[in-house]
């Protein structure tokens, strides 16, 4: 398998020029509003294909039920929820709207309505309807969370139940999950992605979430982070296990050092708040876990975004913390679990009995030795546009 990650990222159209496009559902939270949507191709219909007969298709797929197999692609398309109407003219000039759909059927406007979850689901919900003509149909956020992270993670039940689910998006949400539908949210914090976009935002020029997370990659939180080696003079603290990078103070140099502010670059700036907040992440998620004895954490969120320092920040301090006991691991599309629960409630596609095809990778952490990625795929690959091709059962 690939080892790349795909982050969230808009698809291309290059897919969707010989597509037709069909359930849509959304995430709209307080920072970010995620769409997921699925196209076909009706190139790709199994019926016919290789000599086999339509009925041999069926029985091959989906047992005895009688609805065509269609090849399609899922997309994951995301906006700043301050730039809602970017996301309704989207949807407007792709007519997503009109794909919820059957067979080619169009949509009308007593059945015109999307699966939607997040506060912006309330909030926008009149909105949708003055600009699109559509309802929004809610469904609960923590069960949209879940359903979406149980669908990715769908492996063998006794090797995944239980675990803490991590959600970092505007604020952060610990959920610890039993199985399909059993799931309790344990804690959070209002310290996540929000918090790094704000900060950012005031402390830097960015204007935009990635290019905050971009401009952080390029930074040394070295320069401003007071270590423990500043402390005690370039040596470690090794009677209570602190290295002597250990950071003893997050932005602490920014009080010792006698620079004038202008002089902080703001890469080092972007970087210094990543990892302050993924540390904090980190530790508070662990103490969660230990708190119910669960040894597997995923994480989730936007926050995330399929970027490598943070997921070692956030491994790193789970290592830590739990001495090894404890594993972070990380989500293929980490960003989309509760637009994908809501996609999922729809009981038009039947995404909900597919196979699933699992894998777990490994790469190489300079402190802990490995950080876990779960991609959960939905029969194939994802695609260099962060779509996934997979088979869809459509009636």
């Amino acid at each position: 398998m690939d080892s790349n990650i795909v982050g969230a990222t808009e698809c291309s159209d290059r897919h969707e020029s010989a597509s037709q496009i069909y359930d849509l559902a959304l995430d709209i939270g307080g920072s970010l509003a995620k769409l997921v949507y699925f196209t076909k191709d009706n190139n790709h219909c199994v019926d016919g294909e290789g000599g086999v007969s339509h009925k041999a298709a069926l029985e091959m797929c989906n047992g005895s039920r009688s609805y065509p197999v269609l090849k399609g692609r899922l997309n994951f398309v995301k906006f700043e929820t301050s730039k809602i109407v970017d996301c309704l003219e989207f949807i407007q000039s792709k007519k997503i709207h009109f794909g919820n759909q059957h067979q080619g059927v169009p949509a009308n406007s007593s059945n015109n309505d999307i699966k939607a979850t997040g506060g912006g689901a309330y909030k926008y919900a009149d909105l949708f309807k003055e600009r699109l003509g559509i309802s929004l149909d809610k469904e609960d956020e923590m069960d949209s969370l879940v359903a979406g992270a149980n669908f990715l993670l769908k492996i063998d039940h006794n090797d995944l139940y239980p675990y803490l689910l991590v959600n970092i998006g505007s604020g952060v949400s610990m959920i610890k999950v039993e199985g399909d539908g059993k799931f309790q949210r344990v804690s959070g914090t209002s310290v996540g992605g929000g918090t790094f976009w704000g900060l950012g935002r005031l402390l830097t020029k960015c204007t935009s979430f990635d290019e905050l997370l971009e401009l952080s990659h390029r930074g040394n939180n070295r320069v401003i982070d007071m270590l423990v080696r500043d402390i005690y003079g370039g040596l470690e603290y090794s009677k209570i296990g602190l290295t002597s990078t250990a950071i003893a103070s997050s932005f602490g140099k920014a009080v010792s050092d006698s620079k004038e502010l202008e002089e902080y670059k703001p890469e080092d700036i972007a970087r210094s708040l990543l990892r302050m907040i993924s540390n904090n992440i980190g530790q508070i998620s662990y103490l969660n876990a230990l708190r119910y004895g669960l040894k597997r954490i995923f994480f989730g969120g936007f926050f995330i975004g399929g970027h490598a320092y943070t997921m070692d920040t956030i491994s790193v301090a789970v290592n830590f913390w739990s001495k090894g006991e404890a594993k972070a691991m990380f989500l293929q599309h980490e960003g989309f679990l509760g637009a994908m629960g809501a996609f999922m409630s729809s009981e038009k596609h039947g995404l909900k009995e597919l196979m699933v095809n699992q894998a777990v990778q490994q790469f190489p952490n300079s402190v802990c030795g490995a950080v876990n990625k779960i991609h959960g795929l939905l029969n194939g690959e994802s695609n260099d546009d962060g779509s996934i091709d997979c088979s869809v059962y459509t009636g």
